[in-house]
């Protein structure tokens, strides 16, 4: 036989709850817990009825470096010390109880320090009784006189609650008391504990007001604590009742069972509703605050406490205290309640007293109780972290997962925070400065609890009938009892006449001569006759009262007839009024749909034309992107222009200066030569007029003309660069003739010797041509004078060769910088890279160099490369001098027409356009130019300028 696979069960969908947007607050109430020696340090100062400051204690002032800090802290309501346990009940537990009864939901909760408080706040003492008796006895006094009879509610076992008839509810009772191994006397019921006598005050108790007097009502009560994050049940009777001795008629004791089983722990489940319920939790039926207190006190008996350092009876557990409110609709006649499982609501209110966060280190646990205090802080810590979370998902529209399920407080009552009803806190603080620490955190964790909101719980509905049911019914029995009262009094007076006739005497004759029986018997006879017509009499009369009686009833009867066809006939004109509603109902109904297509199409209109218009404005913001787009490049292409300009002007005063430079020169070799040659005639003419001189010239040799000195020579910066010096053409061009140049030592000849005229007259012209070329260099170099300088200073100091290959680099790049991701990227061999300058890599480097980035004018960025020098100081540090600036920059351009340029008369034509840097010739004939005075490392250039 093949086993069936087993089948997942789907997930039940969640109900349907109506939307509520309404959110309430979550209210955190403070209490201050009275000092127990008058003249003991106070830490805590009440300002006003909704704030508090806490004062920091002069030994955790000094532990804190001397700081000093007052806190202020608000709440909805601050109770100080000399505040009564009624005034507490008043604003914080009687709104819940009055929800209660209403058929909403609460969870009131303490909160604090051990020894704070918290178990006195919660159940109090003989005449000062907690929030917990206060509100068993409210909900007694509220809705007592309607309760319904024992067993008429019975609870399943899914959170749910089930309606019973009277029959079924007293063979439920019966069988409960067969049950019962040990019955309860009389005497034993109405005895209580005196721990928990007189509780309450009777001038203390109150009432709340609107109960539905139309409804039954019942009370379930259940008791559970959370110790070591494990769920166990207070009212469950375990066996150390059964273990306990029982004593035999002689005095002895017998033991029945000497095994000791430890509680079982209880599992949380979700109902059907997904509300969380303690599975197996014993729910005990009440019908006064005196038993559902008792059997508080029952298991309170049994809660986990222990004797530590702070406290004498500190709670090693949470317990929760619920109180379960069944009620149902009473029928049409108010006479039973209504058998329906869906007509039933379910309230409940928990009482939760939690247990105080500690220090194991003041508190001197030890073992177990080490455990026990871990176990309470974690808890405490996961409820703190969904609180957060929760508060974080409403503040920020964030939709983290609230970690519910990591503890068992949390996961209880996850409901309550999802809107399933309202939640209180009250926090109670002890004002003595050794728990100052402890408060500050308790104060910081019930000031955020006040940001959390709670979805307002919806009113349940209500049921279709007439209501002042149950008091039509108790009237109308009053008085069928009245009429049954009087029927009975005339029947008995009536009988009492009957009974009260005279007895006949003795009619027995004895002797003929009797003359007294006879008489006697007539006498008696005629009595009776007499009281006969009497009885008549009266009973005419009792018959005519009865008869008036009746003609009354049938009077009231037919009055009450009328009353009925009366109120038919209203009834009546209701029906119709109902049914002209309905019919403008349904007429309201058609508009409102006809109104509803209307906006339907409206909204499609609208929609279309919302569609258009953002059709339109992606349009006009494409157009008006694109005009700036425009704009930047018709900017962008004017600072281009402007650099061309500034480019081929600088250019050409570069061209300018290396032709006067080089005419310069030209005109000194010239200048030089021409007075070589003076000096030459002068020699002939002087050797001419020597007398006794031989005819015949000795062959000589012209001395070579002296090469200018080192002062004379322009230095390095004077000297054109590579791309100002002529090409070997224009030398060639430049270079004088064969003729103009001075005689060289192996080509020297003895030149013809002139005539005295011939040489006087030469003479004049050579003076003549020298004065010529003196003006033109003095022209020359006026025209340079007033030429614009572009040279840069060069720095006197001495600057170590860039061949030798040694210089180090300080190469500093901040965090911030973007990689652009351009061709050309600057490069530093030997360089030590930091995002922040320090004195040891500047010690170890001769340059500095800074990238720096920014967005340039046409919103393109430029990386710039800022080089300085490091020059050590008088004081021994190192300080940077900056030499100059390069620049890196990625621009957009505009495709053109690549049109091939030939490269003759490029030169002469004094400007190029963006096509002719698409010839070969053209781009090879570019070179990069440094400042004057730069001494640039390895890195990107300025300009690109023609050799």
């Amino acid at each position: 036989m093949n086993r069936q696979a087993k089948c997942k069960t789907p997930r039940r969908p969640p109900p349907k709850k109506p939307p509520n947007s309404q959110r309430d607050p979550v209210g955190v109430y403070l209490r201050v817990r009275p000092l127990v020696a008058e003249d003991e340090e106070c830490c805590i100062e009440v300002i006003s009825s909704s704030t508090v400051q806490l004062h920091a204690p002069e030994g955790f002032k000094v532990n804190r470096n001397g700081e000093y800090k007052e806190t202020q802290y608000s709440f909805k309501k601050v109770f100080g010390v000399s505040v009564s346990q009624m005034e507490l009940f008043e604003n914080v537990a009687k709104p819940l109880v009055v929800d209660l009864i209403h058929g909403k939901n609460g969870l009131l909760f303490t909160y604090g320090v051990t020894g704070s408080g918290k178990t006195f706040t919660m159940t109090g003492s003989p005449g000062q009784g907690g929030l917990l008796p206060r509100s068993l006895d409210m909900i007694f006094n509220s809705v007592g006189p309607f309760q319904a009879k024992r067993y008429i509610f019975k609870t399943d076992d899914k959170n749910g609650m089930e309606v019973q008839s009277e029959v079924d509810a007293l063979l439920e009772r019966q069988r409960r008391e067969n049950n019962l191994t040990v019955l309860k006397t009389p005497s034993s019921r109405q005895k209580v504990d005196p721990e928990i006598g007189d509780m309450l005050k009777p001038e203390e108790t109150c009432k709340a007001d609107g109960v539905d007097e139309d409804s039954c009502y019942s009370i379930f009560v259940s008791y559970i604590e959370i110790y070591n994050n494990y769920i166990y049940d207070l009212l469950e009777e375990t066996q150390e009742d059964a273990i306990k001795p029982k004593w035999n008629g002689g005095g002895t004791p017998v033991r029945q069972n000497t095994e000791f089983i430890p509680p079982q722990s209880k599992i949380l489940r979700e109902d059907q509703n997904h509300n969380m319920y303690v599975a197996g939790c014993m729910e005990v039926e009440v019908k006064s605050a005196e038993e559902a207190f008792q059997v508080f006190w029952r298991g309170q008996k049994k809660r986990k406490v222990a004797n530590t350092r702070l406290n004498r009876e500190s709670s090693r557990s949470h317990s929760v205290f619920i109180i379960k409110l069944a009620q149902a609709p009473l029928d049409a006649e108010g006479d039973n309640i209504l058998q329906d499982k869906n007509q039933v609501s379910v309230s409940q209110l928990c009482l939760v007293d939690l247990a105080g966060s500690e220090r194991t280190g003041r508190t001197g646990a030890e073992g177990t109780r080490i455990r026990e205090a871990g176990n309470i802080n974690q808890s405490l810590l996961n409820l703190r972290t969904c609180l957060e979370i929760l508060r974080e998902n409403q503040m920020y529209g964030t939709n983290k997962m609230v970690p519910y399920r990591d503890s068992k407080v949390s996961h209880l009552f996850k409901n309550y925070f999802d809107g399933e009803g309202k939640v209180r806190m009250v926090v109670c603080v002890n004002p003595k400065t050794d728990d100052y620490e402890e408060t500050l955190l308790v104060m910081r964790f019930a000031e955020m609890t006040q940001e959390v909101e709670v979805a307002r719980p919806v009113d349940r509905p209500i049921c279709g009938f007439t209501p002042g049911r149950r008091h039509r019914n108790q009237a109308f029995r009053e008085e069928i009892s009245q009429r049954v009262e009087d029927r009975g009094d005339a029947m008995s007076a009536l009988n009492g006449v009957v009974l009260s006739l005279p007895p006949l005497p003795t009619s027995e004759l004895t002797d003929p001569n009797d003359e007294l029986t006879i008489p006697r018997l007539v006498e008696a006879l005629q009595n009776r006759q007499r009281i006969r017509q009497m009885m008549i009499e009266e009973f005419n009369r009792a018959a005519s009262r009865m008869k008036s009686m009746l003609q009354e009833l049938d009077s009231n009867v037919i009055s009450k007839e009328n009353v009925i066809i009366e109120q038919n006939g209203r009834l009546a004109e209701k029906d119709k009024v109902m049914h002209s509603n309905k019919m403008e109902i349904e007429r309201l109904e058609k508009k409102t749909k006809m109104q509803e297509h209307k906006i339907d199409i409206l909204q499609k209109t609208t929609k279309i034309y919302e569609d258009d218009k953002r059709s339109l404005q992606q349009e006009v913001e494409t157009r008006g992107h694109r005009l700036q787009r425009e704009l930047s490049e018709k900017r962008r292409m004017e600072q281009r222009m402007q650099g061309m300009v500034s480019d081929t002007q600088h250019k050409w005063e570069k061209e300018c200066e290396r032709r006067v430079n080089a005419m310069q020169l030209e005109m000194q070799n010239k200048l030089w030569v021409k007075d070589e040659k003076l000096k030459q005639l002068k020699a002939i003419v002087t050797e001419s007029k020597t007398p006794g001189r031989p005819d015949p010239q000795p062959r000589q040799t012209q001395p070579l003309p002296q090469r200018p000195s080192r002062e004379e020579r322009p230095s390095r910066e004077e000297r054109p660069s590579r791309e100002e010096r002529p090409s070997r053409q224009e030398c060639r061009d430049e270079r004088p003739s064969r003729e103009e140049r001075p005689p060289s030592k192996r080509s020297a000849s003895p030149p013809p010797v002139p005539s005295l005229d011939e040489s006087c007259q030469s003479l004049d012209e050579s003076s003549q041509g020298l004065d010529e070329s003196r003006l033109n260099l003095n022209e020359s170099c006026q025209s340079i004078d007033e030429s614009p300088q572009t040279k840069t200073p060069v720095r006197p100091r001495h600057r170590r060769s860039r061949s030798a290959g040694v210089e180090k680099w300080v190469d500093h790049k901040p965090p911030s910088s973007l990689d652009l991701g351009t061709v050309l990227q600057p490069v530093i061999p030997n360089a030590i890279q930091v995002s922040a300058p320090n004195e040891k890599a500047l010690s170890k480097c001769d340059r500095y160099v800074l990238t720096h980035q920014e967005v340039a004018s046409d919103g393109e960025i430029q990386t710039k490369l800022i080089k300085g020098e490091v020059i050590k100081t008088r004081g021994g540090g190192q300080s940077v001098q900056f030499t100059d600036i390069e620049t890196l920059k990625q621009e957009l351009t505009t495709v053109s027409s690549r049109k091939r340029k030939s490269s003759e008369g490029a030169a002469s034509s004094g400007s190029q356009t963006d096509g002719a840097w698409t010839d070969v010739k053209t781009r090879c004939s570019v070179a990069l130019e440094m400042r004057a005075g730069s001494n640039m490392g390895p890195g990107v250039e300025h300009h690109g300028i023609s050799k």
